[in-house]
């Protein structure tokens, strides 16, 4: 109405507004004789047909044309929803007969005439996420909020203490103009964050508005009962049904969870009544309205019957999808998932609480859609499931258990809780002895529990015979190799699993075989080549919109830029990296970020900075999660670097303990030959230049390849041949490079009782930073 009105201010020449809220649709006609000042009582009484004069004198609609006929005037018809019909037959007819008229319109369903343009009003535009608080006033729904809110509390203004409220109501009340305002106006009695505490009983809390506005408009529930009042029967029936849904539904969806008929023409009623919102392909209804409509389902006693029903829905949606998120239309899915994201979700929180089985099913279908997107909402839901379970799984879903217990500790499930689920988990996946049904199974419990919980003799036969599992054993076999020291047996089964999964058309594994594949190569001293692998994976994971892997990748990319000496290239990862695990959510993603920074200012020689970021990757690490560890025992390496350049050898040495003492329990391949390089360095400091070269060589033994482009190992192994000589040096060299593998870790035990470090292999597709 205010839009209409100050749309017809502009307007040159004359302008009638007319109210037609109070009207029915018998009275559409003399409303508008009224409003153009042509009193009733000036109107002869028009007799009945068939009585004496009837053809001679005109009815309303023949003095409305007379009146406008040859008049270039404006007609603002406010508020026709209640009288479409009425009023889009009088439109016509005096469109029609009167060339200069021109009509606009306010209505939440169309007039559908012919020559009628449709100008849809959106809510009140939005901030985005992050815009600085500077900057969320300019948007529409902040400033009207700001605007009423100074009106009834003088001198308020949004600023950095208030604008998370702000946003949370504005956002909450859908951007609609006169739910802000009535929210605004709360401001006179509450505190703005407590107005913003309130909005889950919206209706209740915004129930005082203007006394001199039409009835309508005083409360929101008002406001929004004034439509579903427009509604028939069968409409109302789908409007209450709809809430089920959240974040949106198509048609399809809605055909299959709301078991009406009529569905599908019932959707585009409610759309066409503003009762919806739609892009031409999704609908979606306003928070507001799904909270008044809520209300009628639960009064129908509708509740659970749908709630279930959208459930299995969704849980056939997830179902459907999870083989193809290993195959060439991963993509295609994988947005029609995140299409429903708000949906799967809400349907695993319902079924937490109404049928833990059905949960345990959905989480399993989901597991691998949150892996590939590095939604970390899917751990918290996995971890609120298990609170609700008995320590054993239901009859059947064993699988189903594992992979619930996988999302729960990805994302932070800790504690003796944990570890008992864990165990219970490791026991029943130990005891699988078939093909598993959800392939990536593997994959999630390698990669959570760590290679001490994972039985890699056992993955042949637990995974299948198709090309994506086969892909995953070559996988598996590059890090096995790898970890081994057998550079070139790694690298090809590496190359290997590159062209499985290329052919099947998965970009995860593709990208995730080409990560080990750059390394080994940048070991082999081909760093050019290093790059443009990493440059293909970019390319996959970019694809996926994987923040995770990404942030992986550019670790791994920093590591070939400090080989290269490209020490600013290598900060620019680092740093991109670490945002990205910031963003993602993942505190140890954003620890090998700053061991990283640890590293490029080490070698940049500033050790007051190293020393800083090496810390604060000890502090971000502190979880039990293998792949911490691992960045813990990189960080405890580079601190020892920091202590060697400052002079102080002893130091140095405790701190490589510290970092081997923790792969005891978690060995965690690679940044072992780390801490031998640093040992060696403490050698050469303690004048024990033969020592160092054998210890070069363990690390030779360890990584299979000495990586003469890592310039720690460059530095020492420069020193050691200028005290020993060419021969002596390469003798030495060769004499640790010659240990056996259990030889050469038991010698890094050293005057620990000659222990032996080492264990399982590494999990399949797990990074290590470092080293």
């Amino acid at each position: 109405t205010r839009l209409a009105i100050e749309a017809a201010g502009r307007e040159e020449g004359e302008v009638c507004f007319v109210d037609l809220a109070p009207v029915d649709r018998s009275e559409v006609a003399k409303a508008l004789l009224g409003a153009l000042g042509l009193r009733e009582s000036g109107m002869l009484p028009v007799p009945a047909d068939g009585q004496p004069g009837a053809e001679e004198r005109p009815g309303a609609e023949e003095r409305l044309v007379t009146a406008l006929a040859g008049r270039r005037i404006l007609l603002v018809l406010d508020n026709c929803e209640h009288v479409v019909a009425a009023i889009a037959r009088l439109a016509h007819r005096l469109l029609s007969a009167c060339p200069e008229l021109r009509v606009l319109a306010t209505s939440r369903e169309a007039l559908a005439v012919t020559g009628e343009a449709l100008r849809p009003l959106p809510p009140l535009e939005l901030p985005p996420d992050g815009a600085p608080v500077e900057d969320v006033v300019g948007y529409p729904a902040v400033r009207l909020f700001a605007d009423r809110a100074a009106a009834v509390r003088p001198g308020f203004a949004v600023d950095a203490g208030n604008v998370d409220a702000v946003l949370r109501i504005c956002g909450a009340l859908d951007g609609l103009p006169l739910a802000i305002e009535l929210a605004a106006a709360r401001l006179r009695s509450l505190p703005v964050a407590e107005v913003a505490t309130r909005l889950d009983d919206r209706f209740r809390l915004l129930s005082r508005g203007n006394r001199a506005a039409a009835p309508r408009h005083q409360t929101l529930r008002a406001v929004v009962e004034w439509s579903w009042e427009l509604l028939d029967g069968a409409e109302q029936t789908l409007a209450r049904r709809l809430t089920v849904f959240s974040g949106g539904l198509t048609l399809e969806a809605v055909q299959g969870v709301c078991d009406l008929d009529d569905a599908d023409e019932l959707l585009v009623e409610l759309a066409d009544k503003s009762l919806l919102q739609s892009d031409g392909t999704r609908f979606r209804m306003l928070d507001t309205v799904r909270a008044f409509c809520a209300e009628r389902l639960a009064e129908a006693g509708e509740e659970e019957r749908f709630q279930r029903a959208h459930a299995a829905y969704f849980l056939d949606l997830a179902r459907r999808a999870d083989p193809h998120l290993r195959a060439a239309e991963q993509l295609e899915w994988l947005e029609r998932l995140a299409a429903d994201h708000g949906n799967l979700h809400a349907a695993l929180r319902r079924c937490v609480r109404l049928d833990p089985g059905l949960a345990l099913r959905l989480v399993a279908f989901l597991s691998w859609y949150w892996w590939l997107r590095g939604r970390i909402e899917g751990a918290a839901l996995a971890a609120r499931l298990l609170d609700v379970l008995d320590d054993d799984p239901p009859r059947g879903l064993e699988e189903e258990y594992v992979l619930c217990v996988a999302n729960a500790v990805s994302g932070g499930f800790a504690g003796e809780r944990a570890v008992g689920l864990l165990d219970r988990a490791e026991a029943i996946l130990r005891g699988i002895d078939r093909p598993v049904t959800y392939p990536a199974l593997i994959v999630q419990w390698a990669l959570t529990a760590g290679p001490a919980r994972t039985d890699y003799d056992s993955f042949s036969r637990q995974l299948g015979e198709d090309p994506w599992s086969h892909a995953l054993i070559r996988m598996s076999d590059a890090f096995v190799l790898q970890f081994a020291g057998e550079v070139d047996r790694a690298a090809e089964a590496a190359a290997a699993a590159v062209r499985g999964f290329r052919a099947v058309g998965d970009r995860w594994g593709a990208a995730n075989s080409l990560d080990p594949l750059a390394q080994l190569t940048d070991w082999r001293g081909d760093s050019d080549r290093a790059l443009a692998l990493l440059d293909e994976a970019f390319e996959l994971v970019g694809q996926l919109g994987a923040l995770e892997d990404t942030s992986d990748l550019l670790f791994r990319r920093g590591g070939v830029h400090l080989h290269r000496g490209d020490l600013d290239a290598a900060r620019a990862d680092y740093e991109r990296g670490a945002g990205l695990g910031r963003r993602a959510g993942v505190p140890d993603k954003v620890a090998a970020g700053h061991h990283g920074l640890g590293e490029v200012a080490r070698l940049r020689g500033d050790l007051d900075e190293a020393r800083r970021w090496y810390e604060a990757a000890l502090d971000g690490s502190a979880s039990e999660r293998f792949i911490a560890v691992a960045v813990r025992g990189s960080a405890l390496v580079g601190l020892a670097w920091v202590a060697l350049a400052e002079g102080r050898a002893a130091r140095a040495r405790e701190l490589l303990d510290e970092a081997l003492d923790l792969a005891l329990d978690h060995p965690i391949f690679m940044y072992q030959a780390g801490a031998a390089v640093g040992l060696a360095a403490v050698a050469l400091a303690e004048g024990d230049a033969a020592g160092a070269a054998r210890l070069l060589g363990v690390t030779r033994s360890l990584r299979g390849v000495l990586a003469p482009g890592d310039p720690d190992v460059a530095r020492v192994a420069s020193v050691a041949r200028a005290v020993l000589g060419d021969a002596a040096y390469e003798a030495c060299l060769a004499e640790g490079a010659a240990l056996p593998r259990a030889e050469a870790l038991a010698l890094l035990g050293g005057g620990r009782g000659g222990r032996t470090i080492g264990g399982p292999f590494p999990p399949l597709g797990s990074r290590t930073i470092g080293g």
